[in-house]
């Protein structure tokens, strides 16, 4: 049997609140403001629900989220949709893993791998790749959100997570501002260090968070409210589910009614 892994939540399940019922949510790698871009949706699409990945068992798991995905499912997979293999073993085995734990919400690898992408083209952002380690190299930041194009986040870190001591910056290949990651740090690779700029430890971080966004993200209304969280604009979420549902269709995976 997998070894279940129960993942570190801040006391009472704290969740990212400012103001009076606002989520702060994950900020984007850039914003879109390119003057070719498409008006916002009224009613983004959403990614439904996909069979989970096969699971390893036995002695062929490895320690931590990447080892629950067969690894023969994660090589043929991430040729077909072509993620790289060590992102792709991240996004899975997270699914996997969140599939048995309390606070499981239906999320769907292809979910968590459409948000990789579109944050952080799955670590490749600006020349960076996740070694084997899962660790990104070079680290990636993001742009300052000095409310220039981007929400207006104060420093909160002193830079000790983003490098920016005057202001807040999202970090690693799931752009993480450093209020969710004080929320929902976690050694999800079993290395003994909580590591944004980990690809298993920001995967596994990334989806707490969305389940503590919605519980049920298996029907439309709960998808769009858990990455509505992470961002709000129609066209980030519409973007998501864009990419979510290619990827199914890529792996040839057929969605469940």
């Amino acid at each position: 049997m997998v070894a279940r892994i129960v993942p570190f939540v801040v006391a009472a399940l704290a969740v990212l609140l400012i103001g009076v019922g606002i989520m702060v949510g994950l900020a984007p790698r850039m914003p879109q403001t390119t003057p070719s871009a498409q008006p916002e949706p009224l009613v983004p699409g959403w990614a439904s629900p996909i069979p989970l990945p096969p699971a390893v068992d036995g002695p062929q798991v490895r320690e931590g989220a990447s080892g629950y995905a067969d690894e023969a499912w994660v090589v043929a997979t991430a040729e077909a949709t072509r993620i790289p293999a060590r992102a792709l073993a991240a996004y899975a085995g997270v699914a996997i893993w969140k599939s048995g734990d309390s606070f499981s919400c239906g999320l769907t690898w292809t979910t968590l791998a459409a948000i990789g992408e579109v944050e952080s083209d799955h670590g490749r952002h600006g020349g960076s790749s996740i070694g084997a380690d899962g660790r990104a190299e070079p680290p990636i930041f993001g742009v300052a959100l000095d409310g220039n194009g981007v929400a207006l986040i104060p420093d909160s870190d002193g830079g000790e997570i983003d490098g920016d001591a005057e202001i807040d910056r999202a970090v690693g290949p799931m752009q993480l501002i450093p209020q969710a990651w004080r929320n929902w740090h976690i050694d999800a690779n079993m290395d003994g260090v909580e590591d944004p700029h980990n690809i298993d430890d920001a995967v596994m971080a990334a989806a707490n968070y969305l389940c503590r966004a919605s519980s049920d993200v298996t029907n439309e209304q709960g998808w769009r409210a858990a990455i509505g969280a992470y961002n709000a604009s129609a066209a980030y979420i519409q973007r998501v589910a864009d990419v979510a549902n290619r990827l199914a269709e890529d792996a040839g995976i057929e969605r469940l009614p």
